[in-house]
């Protein structure tokens, strides 16, 4: 984390910016307008708009740092790093004070955030670790090794593997090698299903377990859908049934389900999803994806705006993990949400009446 002469610097350009040199900076920031030109800014700095979730984020993101008296500067990548780096760039140079970055790319930053850094501005790092690169202050995000573990776990229940003498066959989804994330959700998922691979109770037809071979780039829907169609061309053409598919977040599982959708007639697997997307909660209603993780991003969305206030106003934000998260730099202060795992059981109850989703989106 910075020194402190860099907070105290941050804040004396905050101070000039606002007009209010003589007062406490919490205090100009909690009477400030967010609409007033004045208004410090925070960067936002989404992946894309083609997923539900980051546009939920940032809306989120939004609503939390207004509240606190700041402006947001919202831009999407369209999951390219290179324009990410651009947008990233544009926010330094109009003069946002802080930025929130769930990153396209976790490796490919560090040149941009040493401008970031030259520039005293702090930085969150949101849902994504940034990787190679000092000048991540923090890391708001979920246990994503439990989103994995969960997801495992359910897995191995489901099919009652400690107790039932027989084998099922499943497949292996994980998401882009490029989200760092992706490594957890394979972790944690692994260290529940490689006991039962290794001991023949699980089997893996097609062969591919690793991260490395069953990635899904870009965690793109339609990319998973051509990986599950080649898989059934060349393993289940025979009739062989599916017991169950690993995938690790919503756009893999809906891939996953389209393929099987057109052709397949054993019985339905049992597929795992993550984040609670309007369309996978539609397929857990009808039975076709069995599970899903839900991570409540507003809560995630408090904890980044409150992290960006404590930075510019020079206190230490308050932290859960200062072990786990080491970005090859050096280990980034973290704050870990807990995820939930939703069923078509329990879908109303954490997702409608908790307010997350309005009735009218889910029935």
């Amino acid at each position: 984390m910075r020194s402190s002469r860099k907070v105290l610097s941050v804040m004396a350009a905050l101070f000039l910016l606002a007009g209010c040199a003589s007062q406490p900076r919490e205090t100009a920031v909690t009477r400030s307008d967010p609409q007033e030109a004045s208004a410090v800014k925070v960067g936002i700095a989404m992946p894309t708009r083609d997923l539900q979730r980051w546009n939920q984020d940032a809306q989120h993101l939004k609503q939390e740092l207004e509240k606190l008296g700041y402006a947001a500067d919202i831009q999407f990548a369209g999951n390219d790093p290179d324009t990410q780096i651009s947008q990233i760039s544009k926010m330094i140079d109009s003069g946002d004070r802080a930025l929130i970055i769930a990153c396209v790319d976790s490796n490919s930053l560090s040149g941009v955030l040493e401008r970031a850094d030259d520039e005293d501005i702090p930085v969150v790092a949101y849902d994504r670790l940034i990787m190679d690169t000092d000048a991540v202050d923090c890391y708001a995000s979920f246990d994503n090794y439990l989103v994995g573990y969960k997801q495992g776990t359910f897995i191995k229940e489901k099919l009652d593997l400690d107790h039932l003498d027989r084998t099922y066959n499943i497949e292996i989804f994980s998401g882009d090698m490029a989200d760092n994330n992706s490594r957890y959700f394979y972790e944690g998922a692994m260290d529940v299903l490689s006991p039962y691979i290794e001991e023949g109770k699980l089997i893996v037809p097609s062969g591919k377990i690793s991260q490395e071979d069953t990635q899904v780039s870009g965690w793109e829907t339609f990319t998973a859908k051509a990986r599950m169609d080649e898989i059934r061309s060349m393993y289940y053409k025979d009739g062989t049934v599916l017991d169950a598919v690993l995938c690790p977040n919503d756009t893999t599982a809906l891939g996953v389900i389209y393929s099987l959708t057109v052709g397949y007639n054993g019985s339905w697997p049992i597929i795992t999803g993550q984040d609670c997307d309007t369309a996978n909660i539609s397929y857990m209603r009808e039975g076709k994806q069995a599970m899903d993780i839900f991570k409540d991003t507003r809560k995630l969305a408090v904890k980044a705006a409150e992290m960006i206030d404590d930075l510019l106003n020079g206190r230490e934000p308050s932290v859960n993990d200062t072990e786990t998260y080491d970005n090859g730099s050096e280990v980034i202060p973290a704050y870990l949400c807990e995820p939930m795992v939703a069923t078509a059981d329990n879908y109303w109850e954490i997702l409608v009446e908790s307010g997350y989703y309005n009735e009218e989106v889910v029935s």
